[in-house]
């Protein structure tokens, strides 16, 4: 495995164990917004879900403008 392998395993390992300890605590944070309003719930509940595929995206951008392409 070579040290830039061993990089990315541990970026992805962390992302992933930021974005689940995320989704341990949104069942929460979304009921509380439901309270104040639905929309509010369904839309903190949206960006949840999409900020898991837009922190790999961001990534792949910054790692293919660190290698020039």
């Amino acid at each position: 495995m070579t040290p830039e392998d061993k990089s990315n395993a541990l970026a992805a390992a962390l992302i992933l164990f930021g974005v689940g300890a995320l989704f341990w605590v949104m069942p929460v944070i979304v009921r509380g917004l439901g309270t104040i309003s639905p929309w509010l719930g369904g839309l903190a509940a949206l960006l949840f879900i999409l900020s898991f595929y837009i922190i790999f995206w961001l990534r792949g951008r910054y790692l293919a403008r660190k290698r020039g392409h």
